[in-house]
């Protein structure tokens, strides 16, 4: 199976306020938080890999029930270091997954392709209409680094809480609740963008609504028709 195991259906680009967070819906938006993999900065492991690996190795690599890759990508995004592991994957997996996994860390700057259209003008507007923006992110520590060398949108953020550092992830209530607290802000007012559908049903069970991510315009326009006053596409 490709991509992450465990993924809900959900629409994308829709407002979800269900559970919790259903008694915050249509309550004014004071503050977003964004998640950073595809969604403030592309990443892709696949490009990586392309210097090294057939198309037909990238594509078993990236199949979970072949490599356990987006297994161990959530121990180490939980805190789990990267020496570590790879002993799981060469143990689990063989070491021909493990070698490709430790090449992938070792060259893992490459798989940060770019910043999302959109994106940093998005941030830079929400800030000038007096909206918080904050960053939370699943991301192993020791990587965590190349993201702010190479993406400066990261630095544009008011805040961040990486789950590697607090060595909580989501789709876990507790990272939520950690940002909520290390942010300063409260569920009711709060929006979370992600591009994985777990991870809204995680905001939602803490009481803060979101978005399934796909396009940066549905995006601005969203945030628009629920009070925000920033500009909208001429």
């Amino acid at each position: 199976m490709k991509g992450w195991p465990g993924e809900p259906d959900m629409e994308y680009d829709v407002l979800v306020a269900d559970g919790e967070a259903a008694a915050n819906a249509g309550k004014p938006i004071t503050d977003v938080i964004f998640d950073f993999g595809n969604v403030l900065i592309y990443w892709d492991p696949a490009a990586v890999l392309i210097p090294r690996y057939s198309q037909k190795t990238i594509d078993e690599f990236l199949d979970n029930d072949i490599s356990g890759f987006y297994d161990v990508n959530d121990l180490m995004d939980g805190g789990m270091d990267t020496d570590e592991a790879i002993a799981i994957m060469r143990k689990d997996k063989g070491d021909k997954w493990a070698d490709i996994l430790q090449y992938y860390i070792d060259n893992f700057r490459d798989s940060l392709t770019g910043i999302v259209p959109g994106a940093r003008v998005l941030v830079n507007d929400l800030k000038a209409a007096g909206i918080g923006v904050w960053g939370l992110s699943n991301w192993e520590a020791s990587l965590f680094h190349v993201a702010e060398e190479q993406c400066d949108i990261l630095q544009q953020l008011d805040g961040k809480l990486v789950s590697g550092f607090v060595k909580l992830r989501k789709p876990h209530k507790e990272i939520y609740e950690a940002a909520l607290k290390e942010f300063g802000i409260k569920a009711e007012g709060a929006v979370f963008i992600d591009d994985k559908a777990m991870n809204i049903v995680g905001s939602n069970a803490v009481g803060i609504r979101g978005m399934r991510f796909q396009d940066p315009v549905k995006l601005r326009q969203l945030l628009i028709a629920n009070g925000v006053n920033i500009p909208n596409v001429q």
